[in-house]
This record gives C-alpha cells, sequence and structure tokens, in this order.
C-alpha cells in the first residue's frame, strides 16, 4: 500500500498536549482542503481532552471537532508526512531528512477562555489557508 495515495502531499500538526492548537490547525485544513490533503495532529504530552474552548471556538465557525481524541506523537508519523508543523512544542518534534519543518508561534489556548482562544482560531485558519495555497491549491475550474 503506497504511503501516499494518489501523492496527496500529508501536513502532521503537533503542539504538546494535541488538545488545542494542533486540533484547530487540523481541523481547519480538513474543513478548507477537503481531501486534497492527508491531516494528522498529535501531540509530545497528549492531554486528557480536547480543549473545551478549543471546541466551543471551533463550534461558532461550523466545524466539531468534539469527537477528537488527543494522540501522542510518533515517528511514524513524522516518516509518514511531507510537511511537520510544530506549535510551540519546541525540539520534540523528530527531524528526517527531506522534511519541511514550519513551526508557527502561536499563544497556548490552555486553561484559556473562548474570548482567548477566538484570536487563536482565527491566525491558525489565516495560516492554513496559506499553506493550502502553496501544497495543494485548488484545481481550476474546467471550463465547459
Amino acid at each position: 500500500m503506497p504511503e501516499n495515495p494518489g501523492n496527496k502531499p500529508s501536513v502532521l500538526f503537533v503542539c504538546v498536549h494535541n488538545a488545542g492548537r494542533s486540533q484547530m490547525a487540523a481541523a481547519w485544513l480538513t474543513h478548507l482542503a477537503g481531501d486534497r490533503v492527508e491531516v494528522r495532529s498529535a501531540g509530545s504530552a497528549p492531554g486528557d481532552q480536547v480543549n473545551p474552548a478549543a471546541v466551543a471556538a471551533m463550534a461558532e465557525v461550523g466545524i466539531d471537532i468534539s469527537a477528537e481524541v488527543p494522540k501522542i506523537l510518533t515517528v511514524d508519523a513524522v516518516k509518514e508526512s511531507d510537511v511537520c508543523i510544530t506549535m510551540g512544542c519546541g525540539d520534540t518534534c523528530p527531524v528526517f531528512p527531506g522534511k519541511r519543518y514550519l513551526d508557527w508561534k502561536l499563544d497556548d489556548p490552555a486553561g484559556q477562555g473562548v474570548e482567548a482562544v477566538r484570536p487563536i482560531r482565527d491566525e491558525i485558519k489565516t495560516l492554513v489557508e496559506g499553506l493550502i495555497a502553496e501544497i495543494a491549491p485548488a484545481e481550476p475550474a474546467a471550463t465547459a
């Protein structure tokens, strides 16, 4: 089985607890790029649950992440991803040659209310839109 069926670019979002920033980023990428991109998220020290303020902030824009569960970062997840995006987890992400690494400096929503999470959510959306334009632009509409 090929690692990346159809040569879709794959993106891994990593933050410490995989409970806020990386979950919101994965949800935005899935929502905005659809099946053009393979999306994963993980944490170096996953939390027990997704941050309720992150769930609430995403629900406000019509994206449900309430069923997501924080996952542990594995070496395989990094190996299988074309782009690894860290979000404030420092050097805990394993590095492999030939991969693209980005570090998005984002405030940590842990312990914050939904009011504090909204600007983080919106900043992540802007970053994800830029990423999509670069790695998986929409195909031009076919002319009839």
